[in-house]
């Protein structure tokens, strides 16, 4: 159960009013103004008012706002981005001498850079408030867009999850543990720290789901569910031997006392409960697609959230530093059709012509009976230049607002805006507990790696 709070409800943010949906395409393109924080909008003016978007237009423009910022923090600031962002923002934090990194790396920039004290990220609210669960005290972690969020984690709330949780511990007691997607809040990640479960990023998801068998209880797998059914496989959980639990509100209404027997039975029987919340990305995937492509002369590779039946005939699967390495180390003349979000192949596909290396979005069949993939993950594009730029001005002013802040037990609504911030001693329990989850993940993931 959760224990009493007090929330404060900032309601700055002008809602846009578009709501979001798994699949949803939303290229990076210019934002309306009323997209953006009050304090944001002179620096959108002056950017919409930018004859192109051409680098020898932006970069200037850019370089007057963040150029000053860099000189003033010095080596105290860290800006970082993840793989995933739409590509231009991805090449503009590199370009500033940011971090990009797949969502294990970035949940340690803090804890392993503790000489830097401020920390700008440009990805998706859970990879921030990750940082900020390990972070030490005298660290801040900032995002450029609050409203930057994940339709997956989106699917996977607090409030819909924890109270399937008190059901199945009602029912199966110390018995049932949390391993819980990095993809999710950090009230979440409390919930798995509670159980005695753990965190896990689709690096490192069968290393948990690994450890979590072994400890013969049930594994409560939240989210997503093809990570959770792939990883489960790897380690010998046989179908027979997971069983699904609706995601969203309507996994929300479900109980285990209203279940006809015959389906009550087969959660007694189970080793995994699969969450069933999915990256809308990743569905788009077929064997269709893995057959036009394999048929050319590609190899396959794909990330872990597709289907399990695109994962077992591609010929491999894993994060996105996994996907990155393959590209990076394939030789000349090599072909890879990639299954994953959009940016991260557009930007693979740049990088591997420079290497005469031919990388191709396993979705984009150049054949007008395969369906359209859209363009990429629709909340990450929603970080985007002025974003950077204005939050670094105004963090430089003294001036950035506190809603880009972000504080362990942080909830933002991804239509909103609105941030929902828990009073100091339920954030306090939520950071242990979330920490405790975090660091079993890093402790597992480290002692594989040797």
């Amino acid at each position: 159960m959760v224990s009493a709070r007090s929330v404060t409800l900032d309601k700055s943010m002008n809602s846009s009013g578009i709501r979001l949906t798994p699949g949803m395409a939303i290229c990076q393109t210019d934002l309306p103004i009323d997209w953006y924080q009050e304090e944001f909008k002179p620096y959108v003016e002056e950017y919409l008012a930018l004859p192109d978007r051409t680098p020898e237009t932006v970069l200037p423009w850019m370089d007057k706002y963040i150029v000053p910022a860099l000189d003033h923090f010095g080596d105290k600031l860290m800006l970082l981005a993840h793989y995933y962002m739409g590509g231009e923002i991805v090449k503009v934090v590199g370009r500033y001498g940011g971090q990009i990194s797949d969502s294990y790396a970035l949940a340690l920039k803090a804890v392993r850079n503790p000489e830097v004290t401020t920390f700008v990220e440009s990805a998706v609210h859970f990879m921030a408030e990750t940082i900020a669960l390990l972070k030490h005290d005298h660290q801040d972690i900032w995002i450029t867009n609050p409203k930057s969020g994940c339709t997956m984690e989106a699917l996977a709330k607090e409030e819909m999850v924890v109270p399937v949780f008190d059901d199945l511990q009602a029912r199966y007691g110390d018995d049932i543990l949390v391993v819980c997607y990095m993809n999710t809040s950090g009230r979440l990640k409390a919930l798995a720290g509670r159980s005695g479960g753990a965190v896990c990023t689709s690096s490192n998801a069968a290393v948990i789901m690994e450890w979590a068998r072994a400890q013969k209880k049930k594994i409560f797998f939240v989210p997503d569910q093809h990570l959770g059914e792939n990883s489960g496989r790897q380690v010998g959980i046989t179908p027979d031997k997971m069983v699904h639990w609706p995601g969203g509100w309507e996994g929300r209404k479900m109980r285990l006392d209203t279940m006809k027997p015959e389906w009550r039975q087969k959660f007694d029987d189970a080793e995994l409960i699969l969450w069933d919340s999915f990256c809308g990305v990743h569905m788009v995937f077929t064997e269709r697609h893995v057959n036009y492509w394999r048929e050319r002369g590609y190899k396959i590779i794909v990330h872990p959230e597709c289907k399990h039946e695109i994962v077992k005939i591609a010929d491999g699967s894993g994060s996105t530093a996994y996907l990155w390495a393959e590209v990076m180390n394939a030789k000349a003349g090599d072909k890879l059709a990639i299954g994953t979000e959009g940016h991260f192949v557009k930007n693979a596909v740049m990088q591997a012509e420079h290497r005469g290396v031919t990388v191709v979005n396993l979705a984009e069949v150049p054949d007008p009976s395969f369906p359209s993939a859209g363009c990429g993950c629709a909340t990450m594009s929603r970080n985007d230049p002025p974003h950077l730029v204005a939050l670094l001005d105004l963090l430089r002013k003294g001036e950035a607002p506190q809603l880009n802040k972000v504080l362990a037990g942080d909830a933002v609504d991804e239509t909103t805006g609105w941030r929902e911030r828990l009073d100091p001693a339920s954030q306090k329990q939520i950071a242990k507990e979330a920490r405790a989850a975090l660091e079993r993940m890093i402790e597992l993931t480290e002692a594989a790696k040797k």
